[in-house]
C-alpha cells in the first residue's frame, strides 16, 4: 500500500540531488520513481525530542520533500543524553529552531516547516491535514489520543512510537487499513499509574532505535513497499535485545474508528486522560495552601521548628542528592509504610520537581493526614534556591 498517488512528472531531481541519493537510486525498490515520491511527500513530526531527533535527521537525509515539526519547548541540558538533534550550544534555544537548523544542514534540499505551539483540539486538524503521514513522537497520553483521533478523522496514517526506560513500542495506526490507537487502548491509564520518562528515566540510546523504526515505517508508507506495521505492535526490550510482535485487530466497537463511532470531533484530551498534555515533569497542580517554597521551608527549619521531611523518590535518586535529615519513603511503598508517620507532625513531602510528592500528599490527605505541605519545585528547586552544593537532574 502507499499513501501517495502516482508521482506527477513535474517532480524533478537535480543533478546534485541524484548524486546525493545515489544509494537509493540503485535500489530497484526505490529507484528514481521512489525518490521522486519521497521528494513529493510530506511528513509531520509531533515532537522534536528523543523520538523526533532520529526521525528528523533520517527523514531529512532520505529526501522527504516537506517535513513539519510541532513543538513548544526549549532545549534543556537534561535533553542532550538522548535528543541528539540538539547540541550543547542549543541549550535554552527553541527546539524547533535547533532541529530545523540541523536538518537543513543534513539536507538543504528539503523544506522544514515549524509550528511552535502546543498541539490542541483547536489546531490539530488544521496542522495535520496538509501532511501525508503523521509521526507521533510525544510522551504523554493526551497528545497520543489527540493525534490518533485527528488522524482517524482526517484519514491519515499515524506512525506511533513509545519509549520508557529500556523498552519501546512501534506500530502504524491507520483506520482505513486496520486498527487505531484506541482499538488497542480504549481508555487511558489512571492518572499517576504510569510514570513519565522524567520520573522513570529512559536509556539514551533507546529513542534512536525506536525513532529509526518509525522513520522506516514512514518511508515504506510513502514508497508503497514492504509490509507496514498496520495491525501489528512491535515490542522492543533493549536489556534482553529482543523484539516481539503482537497482532492487533480492529475493534468494531471502537469509539472513533468503529462501525458506530461516538467520537466524531476532537474532545478535551487533558480532561479525558486526567493529566496535562506536556512532556515535562513540571510541578504539581495543588492549591497553594498545600505547598511550601524552598525558602519558606529553610526559614522554618532555621527557626528550629520540628518538621518531618519525607522524600518519596527512589533510592537511586536519593544517591544523586538528598536533603539532610529527610526520610526516604518511595512513593510505591508509602501505603505499606504509612504507619511510620505521625499525623500530629508537620510533614513536608518532596520528590524531584513536586509531581510525585503531590500524589503522595493526596494519598495521605485521603487517609486523614492534614498537617501536610508539598515542597514546590522539589529537590531541584531546593538545590537552585537554598543549597547550590546539590546537583540538579
Amino acid at each position: 500500500m502507499t499513501v501517495l498517488e502516482k508521482t506527477p512528472e513535474t517532480v524533478v531531481l537535480s543533478n546534485e540531488e541524484i548524486r546525493r541519493y545515489s544509494r537509493h537510486l540503485i535500489m530497484p525498490e526505490v529507484a528514481l520513481a521512489g525518490q521522486k515520491k519521497l521528494k513529493r511527500a510530506s511528513v509531520l513530526l509531533v515532537g522534536t525530542g528523543g523520538l523526533g531527533s532520529p526521525l528528523g535527521l533520517y527523514l531529512a537525509a532520505a529526501g522527504v520533500g516537506r517535513i513539519g515539526l510541532v513543538d513548544y519547548d526549549v532545549v534543556d541540558e537534561t535533553n542532550l543524553q538522548r535528543q541528539v538533534i540538539h547540541g550543547t550550544k542549543d541549550i535554552g534555544r527553541s527546539k524547533l529552531a535547533s532541529a530545523k537548523e540541523r536538518m537543513l544542514d543534513v539536507n538543504p534540499y528539503v523544506q522544514v516547516d515549524t509550528y511552535e505551539t502546543v498541539l490542541t483540539s483547536e489546531n490539530a486538524l488544521d496542522i495535520l491535514k496538509g501532511y501525508d503521514v503523521i509521526v507521533d513522537g510525544t510522551d504523554n497520553f493526551p497528545t497520543r489520543y489527540l493525534v490518533n483521533d485527528a488522524c482517524v478523522l482526517l484519514g491519515k496514517p499515524n506512525v506511533y512510537g513509545s519509549i520508557f526506560r529500556f523498552e519501546g513500542q512501534v506500530s502504524v495506526f491507520y483506520a482505513k487499513e486496520g486498527p487505531c490507537y484506541r482499538c488497542l487502548f480504549p481508555q487511558p491509564p489512571p492518572p499517576g499509574l504510569v510514570p513519565s520518562c522524567a520520573e522513570g528515566g529512559v536509556l539514551g540510546i533507546l529513542p534512536g532505535t525506536i525513532g529509526t523504526l518509525q522513520a522506516t515505517e514512514a518511508i515504506k508508507l510513502i514508497l508503497g513497499i514492504g509490509e507496514p506495521l498496520i495491525g501489528r505492535l512491535l515490542l522492543y526490550d533493549a536489556l534482553q535485545m529482543r523484539f516481539e510482535e503482537v497482532k492487533l485487530r480492529k475493534n468494531p466497537k471502537c469509539p472513533v474508528c468503529g462501525e458506530q463511532p461516538t467520537v466524531t470531533a476532537l474532545i478535551d484530551y487533558e480532561q479525558f486522560c486526567g493529566v496535562p498534555a506536556h512532556d515535562r515533569e513540571n510541578g504539581s497542580k495543588l492549591a497553594s495552601e498545600w505547598e511550601i517554597t524552598p525558602q519558606e521551608l529553610k526559614t522554618r527549619l532555621d527557626r528550629g521548628e520540628r518538621i518531618v521531611i519525607v522524600d518519596v523518590r527512589e533510592p537511586h535518586e536519593w544517591d544523586i542528592a538528598h536533603i539532610e535529615g529527610a526520610r526516604l519513603m518511595p512513593l510505591g511503598s508509602l501505603a505499606e509504610r504509612v504507619h511510620e508517620l505521625d499525623s500530629a507532625d508537620e510533614i513536608v513531602l518532596h520528590c524531584k520537581t513536586g509531581v510525585r510528592s503531590a500524589r503522595a500528599l493526596e494519598f495521605l490527605r485521603g487517609i486523614g493526614f492534614r498537617k501536610l505541605k508539598n515542597l514546590k519545585g522539589g529537590i531541584n528547586a531546593w538545590a537552585r534556591e537554598v543549597d547550590p552544593r546539590l546537583p540538579t537532574y
